[in-house]
């Protein structure tokens, strides 16, 4: 597709202003990349990249100001011949730093790499630019107290407060860093991977900058116009019953457990009452730990099991043991993905967002906080956010960053029939918007389809043509998700 006029046009009017202001944009500041290395989160496996950094005002309104150094990593298509036009690579969160996130899940991009560079850049606040890191976790809002989590914020703010004004860590703002990248590494059009918020930022990008886009790829669908948060929980609550209703109608599942929603039903009844003491070996040393297990533990684990179909497939068998008083296997593996979720996100960068960006839109005429409590997630995390909200400074964000989004740029929209966090819904919302869009829905799974089975052939087909039209994705009506284990040893045979 050849860069036109139309794209501006096609755009809402603020976006036409964003147009308006491409061609007065000031000239790039340079970026030199140099050979580097990317090592997989888990220290698994290193690869070969080029990095640089980019300095750019924290506050964009006082250039004379602090200025944070954004990491820009870029892996090089293999072809000589490779096209002009990279794909930048988003991450989620929000707090989710994109080096890492691409090191993790590289697999999935390697046809893409055949023909496209991959532009990585860790956004304002996380992974190596100037991250904001504080102890704790979004999760920590399910079982702290008020008082713990006002000390909590108040104390993460003060440790930042010497390198960061963490008002200015807003989606709004990412975006124009995105465009100083793009421009300083000479590119004229991008394609964007967003999974999860990045969804969000690369959304608002297309609406700043709608010339500057070949094609979308949207994983996990965030809509312009929804504010997360008063959903999130029924969300949550309604893919879990999935879950668990999927396995009952498999023969091998329902004869392993019987009855998996009853299973759930009275583990939740039996922590709301009480919570249990249990002694398992530290998952990350061996050591004997004892853990209180209660219900805001329990909360933990089934929303972040729940995020893979790879994890939930062992929802129906910790259930059942847990239903026959053995804890132990929940309490396990709440400490190993409360671990392995906390340490990849930067939790005052998310804070700066979602203070700025989702709580003061909340409406409290429009909550039902109880059909909120009927859920496992309760009004906990909420409530949290709102405290945690009343406290963090509040950055600035674009009068039409929740208006709907109007462009003919070609669109992938990838969702999981069991997404706890962005349902397939959300997804419909967006296209409407999108007029060059296709939806892909994979029954069963998770958050994010990157991974998927044969998903990465219908990316790289996509980026290709440039194109949604007449797309074979015939490969992914096979896929399925991970059979459930009936016992620790895995699905049967």
């Amino acid at each position: 597709m050849r860069l036109a006029p139309r794209a501006c046009a096609a755009a809402l009017l603020a976006a036409a202003l964003g147009c308006a202001g491409e061609s007065a944009a000031a000239p790039p500041a340079p970026l030199t990349l140099s050979p580097c290395e990317l090592e997989h989160p888990l220290r698994l496996t290193v690869l070969a990249a080029e990095c640089g950094v980019l300095a750019v005002p924290e506050n964009p309104h006082d250039p004379a100001g602090r200025r944070i150094a954004l990491k820009v990593a870029r892996v090089a298509a293999i072809s000589r011949a490779k096209r002009p036009d990279p794909l930048f690579v988003l991450a989620g969160g929000p707090g989710a730093a994109a080096g890492a996130f691409y090191a993790s899940v590289a697999g999935a991009f390697e046809r893409i790499l055949r023909e496209r560079d991959i532009v990585l850049v860790d956004q304002r606040g996380t992974g190596a630019s100037n991250p904001l890191d504080c102890a704790g976790g979004e999760d920590l809002l399910n079982r702290a107290s008020d008082a713990q989590i006002a000390a909590g914020t108040r104390t993460c703010l003060a440790s930042l407060a010497t390198r960061a004004g963490v008002a200015w860590y807003t989606t709004s703002l990412a975006v124009e860093d995105l465009e100083r990248v793009r421009a300083a590494l000479g590119y004229e059009r991008i394609n964007l991977y967003g999974a999860s918020y990045g969804t969000r930022v690369a959304q608002h990008y297309l609406r700043r900058y709608p010339l500057r886009v070949r094609s979308l790829i949207l994983d996990g669908v965030v809509p312009p116009e929804r504010v997360l948060g008063p959903e999130t929980p029924l969300d949550a609550e309604r893919a879990l019953r999935d879950v668990l209703a999927r396995c009952a109608g498999e023969s091998a599942c329902r004869a392993s457990f019987a009855d998996p929603l009853g299973d759930y039903r009275a583990v939740r009844a039996a922590l709301d009452a009480r919570a249990v003491s249990v002694r398992v070996p530290d998952p990350s040393t061996a050591a004997p730990t004892q853990i209180e297990f209660g219900s805001e533990h329990l909360a933990t684990v089934l929303r972040l099991l729940s995020y893979t179909s790879e994890y939930a497939a062992l929802l129906p068998l910790m259930l059942h043991g847990a239903a026959a008083r053995d804890y132990a296997p929940l309490a396990a593996q709440y400490l190993l993905v409360e671990r392995a979720y906390g340490a990849n996100l930067a939790i005052g960068m998310h804070n700066s967002v979602v203070c700025a960006e989702d709580v003061p839109f909340f409406d409290p005429r429009r909550i039902d906080r109880a059909q909120l409590a009927a859920t496992y997630l309760g009004t906990r995390q909420l409530d949290g956010l709102a405290l945690v909200c009343s406290l963090w400074p509040r950055g600035p964000v674009d009068a039409d960053l929740h208006a709907p989004l109007v462009s003919d740029v070609p669109a992938l929209l990838l969702s999981g029939g069991d997404d706890p966090v962005t349902p397939p819904a959300y997804a419909a919302e967006a296209a409407r918007g999108l007029s060059r869009s296709r939806s892909l829905v994979l029954p069963g799974f998770g958050h994010g389809q990157l991974t998927a089975p044969c998903m990465d052939r219908v990316l790289a087909q996509f980026l290709a043509r440039g194109s949604a039209d007449s797309l074979d994705t015939g490969c992914t009506r096979a896929a399925r998700p991970l059979a459930f284990f009936t016992s620790l040893n895995g699905p049967p045979p």
